[in-house]
């Protein structure tokens, strides 16, 4: 979509209709941190319990190609405060790992950015300036203490630091973290008591704070630090889900579906007092992650499986960056699921155009998302869009260096993954094999061609920061 074309979204008809008559409709945005696609039982899960998720789906429309910018947490959520791909930001990976600088293997990876730059405009400083009230609560990890929240357009943040996961999820938050034993805390959570639980304590916060609106309209971006590592749930549910194991499962870890089953608790708190205080009629609720599940072992046991998707968190496989999307609007066709991709960068036009706002127009002109909000009426059209990119120039777990485009091509759902190791390509068509078992390099060289072509004119449009040979690596024994 052209920049003309998404002013014209975002003016088109003015504010959402259906809409209380202020035009302003109010935001609940929540983003759990590393849920795959497949953790919640809208999506399939098999040992996992979320029926307020299941609620959600019945009065929403359910995504079932929505896509986080990135298979790790930092640049999407950039992506998703501006609108704009990581590779844009150059934020391409997670603050503490872009502070340690290259990597030095097969290639060396590039140096990026560690903060969201100030002179990003993120939809909190667009919806404060239209006179919303606007609330941090939980993980933010984009930035030190100078790039907090509250010099990003939020009048309120409560638990947003530096880090990115909290060194325990019972109060009172802090102790060492990870193997070289930092000391971590959550900030602004002060008098607990034993046993609370960060998840419940975050939705604490987040009913205050609406109920501070006092009437104002409100954006409410509430980012859960769960289920993120350490893998600590609630004990009275760990031993619940360790008796529902059974042979067959793809889900097996009872400490993970309890902090799934915690999430989906406090999802329901949040939409009861919706209902009770009467803003169910005028609030948007929008329910995602921010990269695909982790695939790998904690304590001894894998943390969860994406099946029937491949890889998971770091990796450019469909488990690293297709998540779970349900979003709720007054007059959305409940109940309906769709299947046309969107992606993280789209969340802030579309808030955009549900507000029945214009943006900064210069900020506007390198947006790379566009405005889903047709589909919450209309499922099943298709966006002026064919094309989504994704860039991971770092190594990971379940990943080397590797940028990838996914297009639409009449029937054909291309994906493409260049890994920057020795330029090796891969090809997929999802409309057949959504779980990347076939590999077309070989027998398309044509569309491997146009592909990598339009893959490389996108890193030169939007000053992707690649990586470089390594002259000092060794080849890679036979």
């Amino acid at each position: 979509m052209t920049r003309r074309s998404f002013l014209g979204c975002c003016l088109a008809g003015g504010a959402w209709r259906g809409f209380a008559a202020s035009g302003r409709p109010n935001f609940v945005f929540i983003l759990a941190d590393d849920l795959g696609w497949a953790d919640t039982t809208p999506y399939g899960a098999d040992l996992h319990e979320t029926p307020n998720l299941e609620r959600l789906a019945r009065e929403g429309v359910r995504f079932t190609r929505a896509y986080a910018a990135s298979p790790v947490c930092s640049p999407t959520r950039g992506s998703i405060q501006t609108g704009k791909y990581p590779a844009r930001l150059r934020i391409t990976i997670w603050r503490e790992a872009a502070l340690r600088g290259p990597e030095r293997r097969a290639v060396i990876t590039p140096a990026v950015a560690a903060d969201l730059p100030h002179e990003e405009v993120t939809i909190a400083e667009v919806l404060r300036e239209a006179g919303y009230f606007t609330i941090h609560i939980g993980k933010w990890h984009l930035g030190g203490a100078e790039h907090y929240p509250e010099t990003q357009g939020y009048d309120v943040n409560i638990g947003g630091s530096v880090w990115g996961a909290p060194a325990t999820y019972f109060w009172p938050y802090r102790g060492p973290f990870g193997q070289a034993g930092e000391y971590r805390y959550v900030p602004g959570l002060h008098l607990g008591r034993s046993g609370e639980y960060l998840t419940d304590r975050l939705t604490d916060e987040a009913l205050k704070m609406m109920d501070a609106a006092a009437g104002r309209p409100f954006f409410l971006n509430l980012c859960y630090h769960t289920v993120h590592t350490p893998i600590e749930g609630k004990p009275e549910l760990v031993e619940h889900y360790r008796r529902r194991i059974a042979p067959g499962l793809h889900h097996r870890n009872a400490g993970y579906a309890a902090m799934v089953r915690c999430l989906d608790e406090n999802v329901g708190r949040l939409l009861r007092y919706l209902d009770e205080r009467g803003l169910a009629a005028n609030t948007v609720v929008i329910f995602t992650s921010d990269n695909g599940g982790y695939i790998n072992v904690w304590r001894g046991e894998q943390v969860t499986d994406n099946y029937p998707l491949r890889s998971g968190k770091g990796s450019l496989y469909e488990g690293g960056i297709r998540v779970p999307l349900i979003v709720r609007a007054p007059g959305c066709a409940a109940g309906r699921t769709c299947e046309e991709p969107v992606c993280s960068t789209d969340f802030y036009p579309t808030m955009l155009e549900l507000a029945g706002l214009k943006g900064d127009a210069k900020h506007n002109a390198t947006v790379d998302g566009i405005s889903f909000a047709k589909l919450l009426r209309r499922p099943e059209e298709r966006l002026e869009r064919d094309e989504l990119y994704f860039h991971y120039p770092h190594y990971y777990a379940t990943t080397t260096p590797v940028s990838a485009i996914l297009r639409r091509e009449g029937g054909r759902q291309w994906k493409l993954l260049e890994y920057f190791e020795g330029g090796r390509v891969e090809l997929y068509d999802l409309a057949g094999d959504p779980g990347e078992q076939r590999d077309l390099a070989q027998q398309f060289p044509d569309v491997v061609r146009r592909l990598r072509e339009r893959l490389h004119a996108w890193w030169k449009q939007v000053g992707a920061p690649l990586p470089t040979p390594n002259p000092e690596a060794r080849p890679a024994a036979n």
